[in-house]
């Protein structure tokens, strides 16, 4: 029997030549779609990590604002009026604080004249006395027992001065407080009118140094006191 030779078509082998190139770039395909895919996941992956290193260094680092700023901010950045009341003429001019002067100079002289009366007195004594020890006037034993009342005396004189300068120290005291209470008050009442923001004092050889006069308001506050303290009295 003759072998028959099966010849495979060339068709057939340009299948699967075909077949095989065509498997070989589904395998090519498949590695280029997988490193592709790769490669975008670690791009992602860098790009969130610049993303979260700027949101970090923008906004955990952010330069403070300075306090003045901010304040200004709050304030809506408005201006703030400031005035001042100068408590020199206040003083001369409030009727109330020459009330409370009368006051306290009287009850100051008061005591004095008395202090200085009680001194007057004690001087006198212990001149008599020392005349009467120089000229052998007196014994020895009575010397002494004078001695003694006049130091006891000048004691005496001595913690009664004291006593009224406290006094008088007090009562000035006193007398400030009552007047800043007073004024304290009136303008709190005052303001409520004009609204301002500062109402501050201004003295000779004060804190402040200079100050513009259209800021000063002293004789409006002194009128309106002096208008309060009559009304009052009455």
């Amino acid at each position: 029997m003759e072998e028959e030779n099966i010849v495979i078509p060339d068709d057939h082998q340009e299948s699967k030549e075909n077949f095989s190139f065509q498997s070989d770039q589904k395998e090519e395909t498949g590695e280029k779609k997988q490193f592709f895919t790769f490669s975008n996941i670690v791009s992602l992956i860098v790009l969130a990590g610049l993303i979260v290193l700027y949101f970090l260094f923008f906004t955990a680092r952010k330069p403070e604002e300075p306090k003045a700023a901010m304040a200004l901010q709050k304030s809506g950045a408005r201006s703030i009026s400031v005035v001042f009341v100068n408590i020199d003429s206040l003083n001369e001019k409030y009727e109330f604080v020459k009330v409370l002067r009368n006051d306290l100079e009287g009850t100051g002289k008061r005591l004095q004249t008395e202090v200085l009366s009680e001194q007057s007195a004690f001087e006198k004594e212990a001149a008599d006395f020392q005349k009467q020890v120089a000229a052998n006037a007196i014994s020895e034993e009575k010397a002494k027992i004078v001695y003694e009342e006049l130091m006891k005396k000048q004691q005496g004189l001595a913690d009664k001065k004291e006593k009224y300068t406290q006094q008088v120290a007090n009562m000035e005291l006193n007398m400030n407080m009552r007047l800043l209470d007073t004024i304290t008050n009136f303008l709190k009442r005052y303001n409520k009118t004009y609204k301002f923001d500062y109402i501050l004092t201004y003295k000779t050889a004060g804190d402040i140094l200079i100050a513009n006069d259209t800021l000063d308001i002293t004789n409006d506050v002194v009128k309106s006191l002096n208008k309060e303290y009559k009304e009052k009295k009455k």
